[in-house]
């Protein structure tokens, strides 16, 4: 299984990107899909995540800026971010909460994508 994580680079504060990972590999379902992030010196915290059926949860930094959407037929995460903040510049990972089998499931990280949110 892989996640293939794209999407990221350089924007101006207030500006948009929309990063996007799609999961490949022998994938029986995906339960929770999610975006988390990371600068250096720093945990990785939740950013955003959704689950199969639709439902949401956001961090309270970016509440009301962005909004994360899956496609389940193609094993897709997007995160489109607006109104961009310095504060928001990270490397950003997708996350994906899968089973290979019905029996057997994990939790797979995507490579990161960086976002740098700079005048």
């Amino acid at each position: 299984v892989q996640l293939q994580a794209s999407g990221g680079g350089l924007v101006q504060p207030g500006g948009s990107l929309r990063l996007s990972c799609v999961a490949s590999g022998s994938i029986f379902s995906i339960a929770v899909m999610g975006w988390y992030r990371q600068v250096p010196g720093k945990q990785r915290e939740l950013v955003a995540a959704i689950t199969s059926g639709g439902s949401t949860n956001y961090a309270d930094s970016v509440k009301g800026r962005f909004t994360i959407s899956r496609d389940n037929a193609k094993n897709t995460v997007y995160l489109q971010m607006n109104s961009l903040k310095p504060e928001d510049t990270a490397v950003y990972f997708c996350n994906a909460d899968l089973r290979t089998t019905l029996w057997r499931g994990s939790a797979y990280w995507g490579q990161g994508t960086l976002v740098t949110v700079s005048s």
